[in-house]
């Protein structure tokens, strides 16, 4: 069963490049794809990491939803999760992969933290 962390209000997640080794070992796959990192600010980070982990140990997908700048739905599969505290609350920390013709927006380097997440639907729908 696919399993899904859903961005429900705030302007679209902006993604960085990923230049950690470890993180560079995520990228294993038969097709060229990218392994990106995005922050978002959300209300419970330790239920969104455990339902990622969740999936990872059960081997099945789970994927972050989200609308592009240009207002479409869009989605990528979670390949690790990490939550913080920082001064303003709870970040989630996500590393996603792109296939390479899916990565047709600017990767960018924006801290921005407008995000929210809806951590009690499971099922993606917005």
């Amino acid at each position: 069963m696919d399993d899904n962390i859903t961005i429900i209000e705030g302007p679209p997640p902006t993604f960085e490049a990923i230049h950690e080794d470890w993180a560079l070992g995520l990228n294993e796959s038969p097709e060229l794809t990218h392994v990106v990192s995005t922050k978002l600010r959300t209300f419970n980070g330790p239920a969104l990491v455990e339902r990622c982990h969740r999936a990872f140990h059960n081997q099945q997908p789970i994927h972050l939803i989200f609308r592009t700048p240009e207002g479409f739905e869009s989605q990528a599969p979670i390949l690790a999760a990490r939550t913080v505290e920082v001064e303003e609350g709870q970040m989630l920390l996500l590393w996603l992969r792109f296939s390479g013709d899916e990565v047709d927006f600017e990767l960018g380097v924006d801290d921005e933290l407008g995000h929210d997440l809806d951590d009690d639907d499971p099922s993606g729908l917005m």
